[in-house]
């Protein structure tokens, strides 16, 4: 996410936005935000190893979104 529509600048800017080894392309940017992440929040925020037939359930909601030029995303 690299632009809420939703919630004001003034809300957002207090939620702690990272991005590490995200490939920015065709103009997208990022601006980290927040107060950064404790190392609690990293350990909590990882997956340790799984089983292979957990990629399908871990993954459902993963892609490109669905954008048209002239509307949100």
């Amino acid at each position: 996410v690299t632009k809420h529509e939703v919630a004001p600048e003034s809300e957002w800017k207090k939620w702690n936005w990272r991005s590490e080894g995200d490939q920015m392309l065709n103009g997208a940017f990022f601006t980290a935000t927040g107060a950064g992440a404790s190392s609690s929040y990293a350990r909590a925020s990882s997956l340790g190893a799984r089983p292979s037939s957990l990629v399908g359930s871990i993954t459902i909601g993963a892609g490109a979104l669905g954008c048209k030029k002239g509307s949100r995303c």
